[in-house]
């Protein structure tokens, strides 16, 4: 049964290399053959690019901070300009200098309580620099998966034509459950590497930013320090 298989898929092999103007396939043509599995795939792919570049463009401006900014903001605090070194924060409006407003608030109070409040505000603006994150991942994760399961599908479709097919076997009677076992692992796998790789680039401006963020706060609590010194 399975030599009758091979030998037929050869015949049609050999025709078509007979006929290559038959054979182009455009990609939307071959994506369909991968049936209603493929919808979910394209639908993930989409989630994935809409976070990835939101993520990417919401990361690049909030890490884009005026090196000179801390000195303004300490030549304000030392000269006694708190309201000018508060207008200094709000105008640039970024994670880094939306803690440092934070802690210039409370300015005055136990230094344990300043870096309390400027930690809360770090954890807030964190979370929101990793949102859609974890969906990402999942598409990551799950992408391949339900790749896996057209496959699994796609071959259950064709050995159930085999089945009742009898001894009049035909490759064309089992082209639809291969093609879309074939394609469906491809697609799932070209979305969930891309995912993958998307998620640790993301990951990597967070960890990066999130330093950033922390080398400002110790930059700051030393600046409260110093007139004790």
């Amino acid at each position: 049964m399975i030599a009758l298989i091979l030998l037929q898929a050869n015949q049609a092999a050999a025709a078509l290399a007979v006929e290559p103007e038959g054979i182009s396939l455009k990609f939307w043509e071959l994506a369909l053959k991968g049936g209603w599995i493929m919808v979910p795939i394209l639908l993930l792919s989409v989630i994935a690019i809409f976070i990835f570049g939101d993520r990417y463009i919401a990361l690049m401006r909030a890490s884009k901070v005026d090196n000179n900014l801390m000195n303004q903001i300490r030549q304000n605090i030392q000269a006694g300009k708190i309201d000018s070194a508060l207008a200094l924060c709000r105008s640039a409006n970024k994670p880094i200098t939306r803690m440092i407003e934070k802690g210039i608030t409370r300015i005055g109070r136990p230094l344990n309580d300043v870096n309390a409040a400027i930690e809360n505000v770090g954890n807030l603006e964190v979370a929101k620099l990793e949102k859609g994150l974890p969906v990402l991942a999942s598409v990551a994760g799950g992408a391949p998966m339900i790749g896996f399961l057209g496959t699994v599908m796609g071959m259950i479709q064709a050995f159930y034509d085999m089945a009742n097919a009898g001894n009049n076997i035909d490759v064309t009677l089992l082209s639809s459950g291969i093609y879309q076992a074939m394609v469906t692992t491809v697609a799932g796998l070209i979305v969930g590497i891309l995912a993958y790789f998307a998620y640790n680039i993301l990951v990597s401006r967070v960890e990066s930013l999130v330093f950033k963020m922390e080398n400002s706060t110790t930059e700051f609590m030393d600046l409260l320090n110093e007139p004790a010194a």
